[in-house]
């Protein structure tokens, strides 16, 4: 058997509870993406690709409590994070943030690099990381 190796994610799907809305908050987050609509069995799927590569699925699931919220405590996923080349690139990143009214916290600096985080509509956390 030859060696595996896995170099990067393909796509991430986040289970969300209007899958229009957000959809919509990371287009004004990242810009325009082509959008593929998905109908499965108790599910819609919004696929969304920009011309960088990145690919994210908008997944809305007829059965989802709305009341429910995202908390990066539950077993699960904690957070994702989209690569920074500089300190300069997040700061921008701030500034489009701030331009389109999308609330972020602050300018993190720690041992192994600087972020700065935003929550979609279900508070699932999406940062901006550059590595020290």
């Amino acid at each position: 058997m030859s060696d595996l190796t896995a170099t990067s994610i393909h796509h991430l799907s986040l289970s969300v509870g209007d899958a229009v809305e957000t959809a919509g908050w990371f287009q004004q987050l990242l810009g325009g993406a082509l959008v593929t609509e998905r109908m499965g069995d108790g599910f819609r799927r919004l696929r969304l690709a920009w011309p960088s590569g990145l690919v994210l699925s908008i997944t809305q699931h007829d059965q989802t409590d709305l009341s429910d919220r995202f908390d990066h405590r539950r077993i699960g996923m904690d957070h994702f994070s989209l690569a920074c080349s500089s300190k300069a690139e997040i700061t921008d990143w701030c500034a489009h943030m701030d331009e389109r009214g999308i609330e972020h916290g602050p300018l993190e600096d720690v041992a192994y690099g600087l972020a700065v985080t935003a929550r979609t509509p279900d508070g699932i956390p999406v940062e901006f990381f550059c590595a020290k």
